[in-house]
């Protein structure tokens, strides 16, 4: 005798599996139809070769800074004095929107490497001259909204959000580093 519900189970079972590995198979179809489109969405191999740039660090003189050029945006390289290092590390962290140590943004004390767009709305932030203005605390000044950073390139007035930011970046050796 033939047990019905036996084979009523038997058969939903069945059919639980057949769903299952036809939906998997469909997830993994789809997945690899897309893959390449997905893929074209990299950047290309000059593009690559361009996010990575070496900067010679051995004519900046200690107290001046120099501006270069990564990804289209300008980058602040600062050759810090003691004084300066030492400003920035007085800082009481209580006092800043965005709190950072010094420590925590420079590998070597006497050079910070900074991408120099205010972090506002996108300008550039005077200081690198020795005429600029520097604001208040010794950094850069954004003279279209009055943002001022310090010698570390952390805000410390206006109403820029967040520090200026620190860009991946390598020592090639003591002249030279590698941003990117």
């Amino acid at each position: 005798m033939i047990n019905k519900k036996k084979i009523s189970n038997l058969t939903k079972d069945r059919r639980s599996f057949l769903k299952l590995t036809t939906t998997s198979m469909a997830a993994l179809g789809s997945a690899f139809a897309i893959w390449p489109f997905i893929d074209s969405m990299n950047p290309s191999a000059d593009v690559l070769a361009l996010s990575v740039k070496e900067f010679d660090l051995s004519n900046i003189e200690e107290g001046s800074s120099k501006t270069v050029k990564w990804r289209g945006k300008p980058v602040f390289i600062k050759h810090r004095t003691k004084k300066e290092i030492d400003e920035a590390r007085e800082v009481n962290l209580s006092e800043l929107k965005d709190p950072e140590k010094d420590e925590d943004r420079v590998q070597k004390p006497e050079w910070l490497i900074v991408v120099g767009v205010c972090s506002h709305l996108g300008c550039i932030p005077l200081g690198q001259k020795t005429s600029d203005a520097k604001g208040e605390f010794n950094g850069w000044f954004c003279p279209c909204h009055g943002s001022h950073y310090d010698s570390s390139g952390r805000v410390r007035k206006g109403p820029a959000p967040k520090n200026l930011q620190v860009p991946k970046y390598k020592f090639i050796n003591k002249n030279k580093i590698q941003i990117g």
